[in-house]
């Protein structure tokens, strides 16, 4: 719901601030007041498409801003801020925070239903027709066809998987013999990860087994041999024991040589061990080397890590096994398929029952509100007609049309062909009310209504009726309505008077936007009444309002 909306620069609103009733709302005003500026302010609010030509004559850029109440939002509401720059450019914040277009949307857009010229022209469209069973059906239809879609995309995943089966199996001979040669190739060695990295840490030392051994005999002899390093420390630490009576300083350094002494000992043990473990095998080492020479071989050609060989060796063996056992592959996925439609079938048989089960019920819903705004006999009803299954689509696997009767005796017609601007207008509404009363109870859909141009062409009894429909969606619903029709501005909450100054700011012409109450209020209803506030007008004008707040109360 929104709390409070203000438009700053936005087509000729310099600065204009609106708190729309938790209830019915009315904007109205003398035609080319700007009334529409409005309309574009909350347009940019739901994350609607950015233009620069909204900007008004002169600033920098517009700037819309409102507080509103979501089913996400805590007590104090969410704010939101949409900035758009002369040159086209947008920014929108929500709480404070920068956001995104798409975010603005999904969070504001959803709960915010825009329904003016744009929804006629939606309602006319076959393809949004199927959408207002399922709105009607509400969680049902959401579960059918989400069944329905996700059998749907099993089906054309299994099919692609067919076809792709059937394309490999018609590659050519020679992709087939490379394959066979590649596979054969890989398969020769036999390559692994784990034996790759162990040929790389024994090899160099089967390699240099030779120079090896000998450090490590030559070190070892150095360290334990006559005169070897070790000789040489114990006859030092015995040296300084034997002075050490004379000065304690030395016998320190004795512990210490005798100390690096028992190290080097383990040192020339860990060396013996080593020799020991060291064998220079000259069949093992040409044994190593030819394993190298294999997985080197295989790097360069498929590589350049054994994952890529690997890899490759898969692509191989699948193109050969479908060749080879092409028949067998093809006979899966043909089964994999069938299952596939089966499932399918019965997922398209359960959305379309339940839509043949809601579409009487909604048409007669909308039908009754049609009567009671003075459509006489018209009915609606729908038409549904199964599709070819080549041209199931994702929204269902019929062809949902609402049609329009504009008499009991008449055949019921697409409504794009018959139905006339007023007619639609009227449509569109008693759709609105249908559905958002059936929202409404669910708690689920658009929790504010905005519209534009739902008068067109309406008078007299009508125009009463057209009011009472309001004024009852207005009991679920924040429903905010752009009219000319006094018997609609009567029975609002609030009402705004909409009107533009000649020479505003920057001497660029002004709207502005007025809330009404007392005898300016009256005085309004008096000129949409007669186009002047004269004395008849003015008392006619009181009258309505009376009875407008005795309904209400």
């Amino acid at each position: 719901m929104i709390d409070e909306l203000r438009a700053l620069d936005v087509a000729l609103i310099h600065d204009a601030s609106i708190r729309p009733a938790s209830g019915l709302t009315v904007l109205t005003g003398e035609t080319g007041t700007g009334k529409t500026a409005l309309l574009s302010s909350i347009k940019l609010l739901v994350g609607e498409r950015a233009d620069a030509s909204s900007v008004r004559e002169g600033a920098a850029g517009l700037t819309v801003e409102a507080r509103l109440f979501l089913p996400d939002s805590d007590e104090d509401g969410v704010v939101v801020r949409r900035r758009v720059s002369a040159d086209g450019r947008s920014r929108v914040e929500i709480d404070g925070h920068l956001s995104s277009v798409r975010e603005l949307s999904e969070r504001v857009g959803s709960t915010v239903d825009l329904c003016g010229q744009h929804e006629h022209q939606r309602l006319l469209r076959v393809q949004t027709h199927v959408e207002l069973l399922d709105a009607w059906a509400q969680e049902k239809a959401e579960r059918a066809r989400a069944a329905y879609g996700e059998a749907l995309l099993v089906a054309k995943q299994a099919a692609a998987e067919l076809a792709r089966i059937q394309e490999m199996g018609r590659s050519a001979q020679e992709q087939v013999d490379e394959a066979a040669f590649v596979l054969n190739r890989i398969d020769e060695v036999g390559p692994s990860v784990e034996e790759l990295r162990e040929l790389e840490e024994v090899l160099p030392r089967a390699e240099h087994a030779e120079s090896l051994l000998r450090a490590a005999h030559g070190a070892r002899d150095a360290l334990v041999d006559e005169g070897g390093v070790t000789e040489l420390i114990s006859s030092a630490a015995a040296l300084l024991r034997d002075a050490a009576s004379h000065d304690a300083a030395l016998d320190r350094m004795a512990e210490a040589l005798e100390s690096s002494l028992i190290d080097l000992e383990d040192i020339a043990s860990d060396l013996r061990s080593y020799q020991e473990s060291v064998d220079f095998d000259p069949e093992q080492l040409d044994e190593l080397q030819s394993r190298m020479a294999a997985y080197q071989g295989l790097l360069r050609a498929y590589g350049p890590s054994v994952e890529d060989v690997l890899a490759r060796r898969e692509e191989a063996a699948e193109l050969v096994s479908a060749v080879r056992d092409g028949d067998e592959l093809e006979c899966k996925a043909r089964e994999r398929l069938a299952k596939a439609e089966d499932t399918l079938t019965k997922a398209a048989k359960d959305l379309d029952d339940l839509r043949r089960k809601a579409a009487p019920e909604l048409a007669a819903a909308i039908t009754k509100e049609m009567a009671g705004l003075e459509m006489g006999s018209a009915e609606v009803a729908f038409d549904i007609q199964p599709l070819p299954r080549e041209q199931w689509q994702a929204q269902g696997p019929s062809k949902v049309e609402l049609l329009y009767r504009p008499a009991a005796n008449m055949t019921a017609r697409p409504l794009r062909r018959i139905a006339s601007g007023g007619e639609v207008s009227r449509v569109m509404l008693a759709v609105k009310v249908v559905l958002g009363e059936a929202a409404g109870v669910s708690g689920t859909g658009a929790e504010t209504l905005v519209f534009d141009e739902v008068d067109a062409g309406v008078g007299g009894a009508t125009a009463r009726s057209l009011a009472q429909v309001l004024a009852r969606l207005a009991k679920t619903h924040q429903v905010i309505v752009v009219t000319h029709l006094p018997q609609v501005a009567v029975v609002a909450e609030r009402h705004y008077l909409v009107s533009k100054a000649a020479d505003g700011a920057g001497g660029v012409p002004e709207t502005t936007l007025v809330e009404l109450s007392g005898e300016e209020r009256t005085a309004e209803v008096a000129r949409m009444l007669s186009g002047s506030a004269t004395q008849a007008s003015l008392a006619h004008a009181r009258e309505l309002l009376d009875e407008a707040q005795r309904q209400l109360a």
